[in-house]
């Protein structure tokens, strides 16, 4: 039997609703089958490494995964900063998950269109679009909002879970449904990691930004 290295969630509640104190930090350990566990519950297993800018695991990772999923990263700045921290504040998702949704998505391109049919910034479907109330998908704004919304509505519906969210986003809410984790699709879970490395990236850079800022007002 043929080892499939499948990604399992144990992650509840991960940055996406106001008020909820949870680790920031991302543990994983590979079991004998080939399984792949990841959690942001700190865990008395020793099996478990945490993953992130400085995570061991991620070391380990990097020579063989930076091929496979090598992120772009897009300009510091872009003009859409205004509209993404809008619909970040509108909707209560982070900045720099929404930014890294787009980056990968579309990387800033609102005229991308995928081969499914997806369109703009965030790659809606049409169908998506118009639930979310977008009326033009290639409006950045329309988009963007749109898109954002649409994080809103998989958050709630998976109870917070970032990365059950990320994994609908791609898949789609009824993929996960029907596995209660993310799809033992190769294209979803690739998405998954990078959108949430990408994601870790703009949180420190926005970190660094923050406190740039603050010395220079001293």
């Amino acid at each position: 039997m043929t080892i499939r290295t499948i990604i399992s969630i144990s992650i509840a509640s991960l940055f996406l609703f106001s008020g909820s104190k949870v680790s920031a930090e991302i543990y994983r350990f590979v079991d004998k089958d080939g399984v792949v566990h990841f959690t942001n519950i700190p865990t008395d297993d020793k099996r478990y490494q945490r993953v992130g800018p400085d995570g061991k695991a991620q070391k380990r990772k990097k020579k063989t995964s930076r091929r496979k999923s090598k992120v772009s990263i897009p300009p510091k700045v872009t003009e859409y900063d205004r509209i993404i921290k809008e619909a970040a504040q509108r909707y209560n998702i982070p900045n720099p998950l929404v930014r890294a949704v787009i980056a990968i998505e579309s990387n800033f391109n609102p005229k991308a269109v995928s081969c499914a049919g997806a369109q703009g910034l965030m790659q809606l479907m049409p169908p998506t679009a118009k639930q979310m109330g977008v009326d033009d998908s290639f409006n950045p704004r329309q988009n963007i909002l749109g898109g954002t919304r649409y994080l809103r509505h998989l958050a709630n519906s998976f109870e917070g879970d970032l990365v059950l969210t990320l994994a609908a986003y791609n898949a789609g809410q009824k993929a996960v449904n029907r596995h209660m984790d993310i799809p033992p699709f190769a294209e979803t879970q690739r998405y998954v990691r990078r959108v949430l490395r990408l994601y870790y990236f703009y949180k420190k850079q926005a970190g660094q930004t923050f406190a740039t800022s603050s010395e220079e007002s001293k």
